[in-house]
């Protein structure tokens, strides 16, 4: 106790913590050569190394900025853009740090192992945000999406708000907000519904066994050619695609801009149906006749007979 009660002793304690690793504390440098140290030089080092850190803050910030004006200016996604720009904020950042700590004589060597054991152990403690963080970092780069996109991402469909490092935020056609863990967004099954600028509509009908196909196939490319905002390549077309109990399926093939899709397949779906029925052409739909037959020879209604066959206590007779 005698030695933590003294100068010297403290002294000691500190330089050897401080001191790098593999090496005695009288080996720790200039900086611990007590006899020798300077206070004015000691607070001066400090003040130098407060204004690398101040000035170095103000720096990674102008620099950052510019650097996501720039990215912005040549056309990079936004999303891309903001995450570069996080990136360099954080590498300028840790050169100032280790500056500043190179200033103040501390041993950055020792520091840096430190931290980088600490890093595991918080890396271990927190995988799945890693796994997170690690997600959107390819969610970043890859893109298999855009700000704005209509996706369905892990079993979710809405339009793509933002990319986070943690999260990725969908927005619903009913305007609620749907926040997808990016690693469950990478683990799944990814649909971009507009990724490409041309969408094909695929409308099914069933027509009846005794009308004219060719007279149904007619009508229906009539529709899609009518329609202006149906694409004249490629061309639309109809097929047969089933023969069903009680119909004979037809499709209609049409192409449209993306951006039309919902909009033009209500419109063609609401004319089909108009122009067959309008043409004598009939659209079947599922119906089932149901014929019962009891064996009683005198006509005896079936609710009678199902009536007096249940015994008082719930039981059926035989």
């Amino acid at each position: 106790m005698k030695r933590f009660a003294s100068e010297d002793g403290w002294k000691e304690i500190l330089a050897s913590i401080l001191a790098p690793a593999g090496k005695p504390a009288e080996a720790a440098g200039p900086l611990f050569d007590w006899s020798e140290m300077h206070w004015s030089s000691v607070l001066a080092n400090w003040a130098i190394a407060a204004i690398i850190v101040l000035l170095g803050y103000w720096l990674a910030k102008w620099i950052s900025r510019m650097v996501y004006r720039a990215l912005t200016r040549g056309h990079v996604e936004h999303t891309l853009a903001g995450f570069l720009r996080n990136v360099a904020y954080a590498a300028m950042m840790v050169v100032v740090f280790v500056a500043a700590l190179q200033k103040i004589g501390v041993p950055t060597t020792s520091v840096l192992a430190v931290v980088g054991a600490a890093g595991l152990a918080v890396g271990l403690a927190l995988k799945d945000s890693l796994s997170n963080i690690a997600s959107g970092v390819m969610l970043i780069v890859l893109r298999p999406f855009r700000d704005g996109d209509h996706v369905l991402a892990a079993g979710q469909e809405g339009t793509v708000e933002e990319v986070r490092i943690f999260q990725t935020r969908l927005r619903t056609f009913d305007n609620r907000v749907i926040v997808l863990p990016n690693s469950m967004v990478t683990t799944a099954p990814i649909i971009n519904f507009t990724a490409k600028p041309q969408r094909r509509i695929d409308i099914a009908v069933g027509v009846g066994y005794d009308d004219d196909l060719k007279q149904a196939r007619t009508i229906l490319l009539k529709i899609a050619t009518d329609n202006p905002r149906v694409l004249k390549q490629p061309e639309p077309f109809v097929q047969v695609t089933q023969l069903a109990e009680s119909s004979v399926n037809l499709t209609l093939f049409a192409w449209v801009a993306t951006t039309d899709f919902g909009s033009v397949k209500s419109d063609l779906t609401e004319a089909v149906r108009t122009e067959i029925i309008g043409h004598g052409l009939n659209i079947p739909y599922p119906q089932r006749d149901l014929h019962v037959y009891h064996h009683n020879a005198d006509g005896t209604p079936l609710s009678d007979i199902v009536y007096k066959s249940v015994a008082d206590d719930g039981d059926a007779k035989p």
